[in-house]
């Protein structure tokens, strides 16, 4: 039976999806059109809004409304503390815990040569300048990253580079707690509130 074009290629559309195989992409296609479309079409403006109404921060590199994001622009936070992570996700799950009160850098994934993922490709040099910048500024750089292969060696590569560019800095890595392999948004917070509390010097 050939299935309609609209459906098929929803069905497409959902399999380009991270963790979405062909059988989920076909019973998330074939939910949607039991769904009014009134939601349908509330689901179809969210997603065409969600490159147009956000932003990069210029500082952080987060994901935001405006630019300097909420979190650059709050001047309640430790702006002398910067928490290094992967994703925009990995500020969720920190932020949920409510303990850590500094700023933060998103690089935007890991350095993995096998994905030809090298540091030019990630927002390391922003991170270099700000450790270069204002004199005395930034006392303390957490590395985050997570406790994979990847996330290993981007954290030693960031450790010499951060050296390099400022040694007054202290450069600190998560404690343990977050098991190897382990991706940092789905650590419940008391582990991710005994990693920080934990962090050791590089």
């Amino acid at each position: 039976m050939k299935i309609a074009k609209p459906i098929a290629s929803l069905i497409e559309s959902f399999q380009r999806l991270p963790g979405i195989g062909p059988k989920s992409a076909q019973r998330l296609t074939y939910y949607l059109l039991h769904v009014p479309q009134s939601d349908l079409d509330a689901f179809s403006e969210s997603l065409s809004r969600l490159k147009k109404d956000t932003v990069l921060c210029s500082i952080c590199r987060n994901v935001n409304e405006k630019d300097p994001c909420e979190i650059c622009s709050d001047k309640a936070r430790d702006a002398a503390t910067i928490l290094v992570v992967e994703q925009p996700l990995d500020i969720l799950a920190f932020e949920k815990t409510g303990k850590y009160k500094g700023i933060y850098h998103v690089l935007h994934g890991s350095i993995s040569p096998l994905e030809n993922i090298g540091p030019d490709e990630l927002y390391i040099e922003d991170l270099i300048r700000r450790a270069k910048g204002k004199k005395g500024g930034i006392k303390e750089i957490i590395i985050a990253t997570n406790p994979t292969m990847e996330g290993e060696a981007t954290a030693m590569y960031l450790g010499k580079k951060l050296k390099e560019a400022n040694s007054k800095i202290k450069i600190t890595r998560l404690g343990m707690g977050i098991p190897t392999g382990a991706d940092l948004e789905y650590a419940d917070e008391t582990t991710l509130i005994q990693a920080i509390q934990g962090r050791r010097e590089l």
